[in-house]
């Protein structure tokens, strides 16, 4: 069974960065895609951005100016650069990955963005 392990979310006042990690037991090359998403109390999970095996990169209209996914191969990480955060950033966010035989996500980490 694929894990996804996610850390790096906590505490964060407003306009400030985290970079979130998420790191996979298997070689991330299995994947056809990985990505971030994110749900807030009392609303449904979106789209944060996706990275595809070929490196492309894809991320929701409200959070491409401000946020960053990259892949580290070797490591078996992808991540999640967060810029100029903002309250409406607070989130539980989860890492996914997909392949042909599966779909699978991460436990969650959870951002709070507040002064």
């Amino acid at each position: 069974q694929v894990q996804l392990v996610e850390s790096g979310g906590g505490l964060v006042q407003p306009g400030g960065s985290l970079r979130l990690s998420c790191a996979a037991s298997e070689s991330i090359f299995s994947f056809y895609a990985m990505g971030w998403y994110r749900q807030a109390p009392g609303k449904q999970r979106e789209l944060v951005a996706t990275i595809t095996s070929g490196g492309i990169a894809n991320y929701a209209d409200s959070m491409k100016e401000r946020f960053s996914i990259s892949r580290d191969n070797a490591k078996n990480t992808v991540y999640l650069q967060m810029n100029s955060l903002k309250p409406e950033d607070t989130a539980v966010y989860y890492c996914r990955a997909r392949r042909n035989s599966g779909d699978f996500w991460g436990q969650g980490t959870q951002v709070t963005v507040s002064s």
